[in-house]
């Protein structure tokens, strides 16, 4: 390195200056730095005494860099953070360690926070020389943390008034803080550390790796920023179960550290046990508690799934009808009816076992799904079931018969769906109603074509109905003293576009089913009245005519009003009207009504005939109970008359008894003149039959009503 050196100066010497000059600019250059910057600098000696502050202190404060010095600065201190610092720089002194503390100055425009920072200069021994520190202008910062924190209270007082519980983790400072509230929740004392193992313990065990996946997941970084978590809890205090909703949000830093974890909990145990009442009514009976139609739909469509999974599995489904529940409801009241239905659901959930599903469909339909016992078995379970059923029940102190009818078909050769399982089965409950009440029908493949054949037969029958092909004929009644007409039989007959005249075996099964028999009823009144009053228009005296009802239409409240409504509208007296009904109107649905109907009739003219008499089990009994004004001689006992003593014994009763009873009788399929002669001898008033004339259209019903008006004439 040269230097130039001034002429008649030493060099030495200019070497020197040189050196100092450029001393004086590096620290003129650290002393402009330290006065441009935005912070305070100042220095002090060992005992903590201020030597220099930066010009930045007085544009600060407004106060000289001269009376900063030595222990000035403390008059810009706010007065109460005066003794927090001074207690921090005393420790500092004292140990001669760093210093870092926070406290407000007074400016000229108000109070502002300062960060003081500053580290001791050693010497060689470890000894302090001086002081060196900042002070940093931090009340923007200072003013965001008062915001946040302020922001932070106002959260948590709401959420302790609305009942939420809080847990706050700190991850930088390492600090949780559990709430009141949430303390409350888990039933601990105030002063119980706020750490997660203590939390966890009060978790039930079945719920503890759920819990426990969602902290380590967590301490990991594998989360989403919002976590949410249902957990079961045991209350420290009482030991009570309780369940927890925990709503997380996790903040981390730009590096992806944790820096804080906040959790609400709320306690939903009310919440969720008033949703399992909602759940639990929406799939179950009321009445029984058994599980409900819809529940049930889907409780079989899993099972069905299940089985097919398993593969050559058998699932069977069963289908419960019980006996005679309307009647008990109708007689003795519906809380006999209740306490019946309860009854049958708690002998068959009984019976059947806790690996059944039993379910009540509605009315008095019950069902069962059996899973995984082969069918014989199943069937000797339901058969079981059905001989529980039959002990009597009693309900305020009125014994009742408790019996039912099942239905049963099989997953998978009776149906691979539940609707398809569910037809089947209700096939077998159809025909076992029919033939075989209070067992257990299994489906078989010709109930099929029986429903289809019953399912056609409604539907001409409502095609009849609505289109009026019905067509009464007409077989005559005669008195047998002196072969006098004394009445019709009407007989429904129904058109064909091409096979003509069609009869009533076409349609059989809608005479049992309300809303096709109802119409059919209608439609067969109304042409009768119709021909009557036609006759009558043509001047011939008119004789009663017999009209058949059908079980359904007992079943219809309105029956008198509909049939009475009839005769008036063609002003025809009910003289001429005879209502013939079977034994089987007693017996069915609706039979509770029946004496009622048939006495309203009766009183007001219309004649009252049971048919078919003698087949039935309770005759005598119905003559004494039901107002009859007239008995039929059932066909079947007329036929081998003159050859059957047995036949010929119960003619003679029944012709007896009627005498006694003041009954009129008419005999039934009498085909030939013996018949007749030996009816006769045995003082039968009246019969029909072959002999007396077929079914016949209304012209000749009407040609032979004017050929007897005749013939009456002609004989005087």
């Amino acid at each position: 390195m040269t230097y130039d050196v001034a002429p008649g100066r030493p060099a030495a010497s200019g070497i020197l200056l040189d050196v100092l000059a450029a001393a004086r600019r590096e620290a003129d250059h650290y002393r402009t730095s330290v006065e441009m910057a935005r912070h305070i600098s100042w220095s002090a000696d060992a005992s903590g005494a201020i030597r220099t502050v930066s010009t930045r202190w007085t544009e600060v404060t407004g106060i000289d860099v001269s009376k900063a010095l030595d222990n000035g600065w403390l008059e810009a201190v706010h007065p109460d953070d005066v003794e927090r610092t001074l207690r921090a720089w005393r420790l500092a002194l004292e140990t001669a360690s760093s210093v870092d503390v926070d406290y407000r100055l007074r400016t000229p425009s108000g109070d502002c926070w300062f960060r003081s920072c500053a580290s001791p200069q050693l010497d060689e021994d470890g000894a302090v020389l001086a002081w060196f520190g900042t002070l940093e202008n931090i009340d923007d910062r200072k003013r965001a943390e008062h915001a946040l924190s302020a922001s932070e209270e106002r959260f948590r007082l709401a959420a302790e008034a609305a009942g939420v519980g809080i847990w706050d983790y700190d991850a930088l400072l390492g600090r949780r803080l559990w709430s009141d509230v949430f303390r409350a929740m888990l039933g601990l004392d105030p002063d119980v550390p706020a750490e997660p193992a203590t939390a966890l313990a009060l978790v039930v065990p079945e719920d503890r790796p759920m819990l426990q996946q969602l902290v380590d997941s967590i301490n990991a970084g594998d989360t989403h920023p919002r976590f949410e978590l249902t957990v079961r809890i045991r209350r420290d205090d009482d030991g009570a179960l309780r369940w927890m909703q925990t709503s997380g949000w996790k903040v981390e830093a730009a590096n992806g550290r944790i820096e804080r974890v906040l959790v609400t909990v709320r306690d939903v145990t009310e919440q969720l046990t008033a949703e399992q009442r909602v759940r639990w009514a929406a799939e179950h009976d009321p009445l029984t508690g058994l599980v409900n139609r819809a529940a049930f739909n889907r409780l079989l469509e899993e099972a069905i799934a299940r089985a097919g999974r398993s593969g050559g599995s058998v699932l069977t489904l069963a289908l419960f009808d019980v006996d005679h529940l309307k009647e008990t409801n109708d007689t003795i009241g519906h809380d006999a009816g209740d306490a019946l239905l309860c009854t049958v659901a708690t002998r068959l959930a009984q019976a059947l076992g806790d690996d059944v599903v039993v379910a009540r469909l509605g009315g008095d339909e019950f069902a069962a799904i059996i899973e995984t016992w082969p069918e014989a078995m199943a069937e000797a379970r339901l058969r079981h079931a059905l001989r529980a059923l039959r002990e009597p029940v009693v309900a305020d102190t009125i014994t009742l018969d408790c019996q039912a009818t099942v239905g049963l078909s099989a997953y998978p050769h009776d149906g691979r769906s539940a609707l398809d399982l569910l037809k089947t089965a209700d096939l077998a409950l159809y025909a076992g109603k029919a033939t075989a009440r209070g067992e257990v029908s299994r489906f078989r493949p010709e109930m099929r074509a029986r429903m289809q054949r019953r399912t056609s037969m409604l539907s001409v029958a409502r095609m009849v109905a609505r289109d009026n092909r019905v067509m009464p004929f007409y077989q005559p009644k005669v008195r047998l003293s002196d072969g006098a007409l004394s009445g019709f039989e009407a007989l429904l007959r129904w058109r064909h576009d091409t096979l003509g005249v069609q009869g009533p075996d076409t349609i059989a099964a809608a005479f049992d089913d309300l809303t096709t028999a109802v119409p059919l009823g209608e439609r067969m009144l109304e042409r009768i009245c119709a021909d009557l009053t036609r006759w009558r228009d043509d001047g011939l005296a008119l004789t009663r005519v017999a009209l058949n009802l059908s079980p359904a239409e007992f079943r219809r409240d309105d029956l008198f009003d509909r049939i009475m409504g009839q005769l008036h509208r063609h002003a025809l007296p009910a003289e001429l009207l005879e209502l013939e009904v079977t034994e089987t109107v007693f017996l069915g649905r609706g039979a509770e009504t029946v004496g009622e109907t048939l006495a309203a009739f009766h009183h007001a003219g219309v004649t009252v005939a049971l048919d078919d008499f003698g087949t039935g089990y309770a005759s005598l009994k119905h003559l004494r109970e039901y107002p009859v004004d007239v008995i039929k001689i059932d066909r079947s006992f007329v036929a081998d008359l003159l050859t059957d003593p047995g036949d010929a014994a119960i003619v003679d009763a029944i012709l007896g008894l009627a005498k006694q009873l003041g009954i009129a009788v008419v005999a039934e399929g009498v085909e030939t003149a013996e018949q007749a002669a030996y009816l006769l001898t045995r003082r039968c008033s009246h019969a029909q039959g072959y002999l007396f004339g077929r079914p016949m259209p209304a012209e000749d019903a009407r040609a032979l009503l004017a050929a007897d008006a005749a013939r009456r004439v002609e004989h005087g």
